[in-house]
């Protein structure tokens, strides 16, 4: 481990992270260079760490309770967004997606339609089947700037009787950061055709300079006031498997988040609350410190593909780090994740995993030392020369088209 506090990505060897028992560094061979799953190379922030340390050392390892964690959270909010929502009002749960799963079961019937953008983050798929309602996706506009909410197209869907939107902002995986003016126009869509709106918010934390993550149940509407965030210090501060998140209601919800059961909540990790409290309190240095670095990455990706894989379709994400990459010019077919793997041995996600507008995409995780990111990038050209551009076999195109 190198002793330089600044060096948030290089913190760890690449031996030090195989050492690791999470998913990013177990799924694969040792061979493979791992950029599919979205963990973080880091260490914890400073008091995060010393949190958990400390409830350690006093042998707190019993059932959670929110505590202090939606106070700490406004007040995060208050700082960041502008927006201080009533800490009263929100409910502890293990994560964001266990907590959409609960708003939705609460605030839709078995049957009712669901809207979400595609592509999408796979979870919301199979979640909303599991819990008997329908998926409709709603595939994004794309353009030379990137990936932008398809108004027009929503509002067929809104129109077409859809009982809820899943709205992920940022986006996952595109990296999209919606505007104030881009949100208030779905407010009033779900206004007109009463369609209730759950955000993911996850991201929101890891948003880039020149851009502002606006929560939506901040905005000054009725479609706002009825909505519910789903936020969490999980990604922006790497503690995803320590469980906990916030659902926060609009003015209206309150009923609807209080009715979330309280075997839901106890469902979370101490330690995630305990570690989610002391980042939303104290981690906003090391955030930025970290979002610098992750800049450098994204620009640094930029150039890197324009230099050996200029085929290959790149645009900046204004939040997070992951990048969403649009292989369609290798010729590779739906699933190009698959040759990457094979002839490159670099893991990334497969766009097929992400709907039907992510076939012929990848998703590469940039979170890492800027030395490792160089090495995937050279890797993954080291398969585009193997292969060339050329039409993959028939059982590369077809794996993994499985919504899991």
């Amino acid at each position: 481990m190198t002793t330089d506090p600044n060096a948030i990505l290089t913190t760890y060897s690449i031996e030090e992270l195989r050492q690791r028992h999470s998913v990013k560094w177990r799924e694969f061979p040792p061979d493979v260079l791992p950029m599919r799953i979205a963990e973080m190379d880091t260490p914890l922030a400073e008091p995060v760490a010393e949190a958990l340390v400390a409830a350690i050392g006093r042998g707190d390892t019993g059932y959670a309770l929110a505590g202090a964690l939606p106070e700490a959270f406004a007040g995060f909010a208050a700082r960041r967004y502008g927006w201080r929502p009533d800490a009263t009002a929100a409910r502890l749960v293990p994560d964001v997606m266990s907590g959409i799963v609960e708003i939705l079961q609460i605030i839709s019937e078995p049957g009712d339609r669901v809207v979400v953008n595609t592509p999408g983050y796979p979870p919301f798929f199979y979640w909303i089947e599991r819990i008997g309602r329908q998926v409709v996706p709603s595939p994004l506009a794309g353009g030379p700037d990137g990936h932008r909410l398809d108004l027009d197209r929503l509002e067929r869907d809104f129109a077409a009787g859809a009982r809820a939107y899943l709205l992920c902002n940022p986006h996952n995986p595109t990296g999209m950061v919606l505007t104030r003016e881009e949100l208030t126009q779905v407010a009033a869509l779900a206004d007109r055709h009463d369609v209730r709106v759950v955000t993911d918010e996850i991201l929101a934390p890891l948003t880039y300079p020149g851009h502002r993550h606006i929560p939506f149940p901040s905005l000054d509407s009725p479609a706002a006031a009825r909505s519910v965030a789903l936020v969490s210090a999980s990604k922006a501060w790497n503690i995803a498997g320590l469980k906990a998140a916030l659902a926060v209601p609009g003015g209206e919800a309150r009923a609807e988040v209080a009715a979330i059961h309280e075997e839901v909540s106890e469902g979370a990790g101490l330690f995630g609350v305990v570690a989610s409290e002391a980042a939303f309190t104290h981690g906003d240095p090391w955030l930025q410190e970290l979002i610098a670095d992750l800049d450098e990455n994204r620009r640094s990706l930029a150039a890197q593909l324009a230099d050996r894989l200029r085929g290959i379709g790149y645009h900046l994400p204004q939040a997070g780090y992951v990048a969403w990459l649009d292989c369609h010019a290798l010729g590779w077919g739906d699933d190009p994740a698959q040759i990457f793997l094979r002839h490159g041995r670099v893991g990334l996600s497969s766009g097929t995993r992400f709907g039907p507008p992510g076939y012929g995409f990848v998703r590469l995780n940039f979170a890492t030392a800027p030395d490792r990111l160089t090495e995937a990038v050279h890797r993954m050209a080291i398969a585009r020369d193997r292969v060339g551009n050329r039409p993959c076999p028939r059982d590369l195109r077809l794996r993994d088209r499985s919504r899991g």
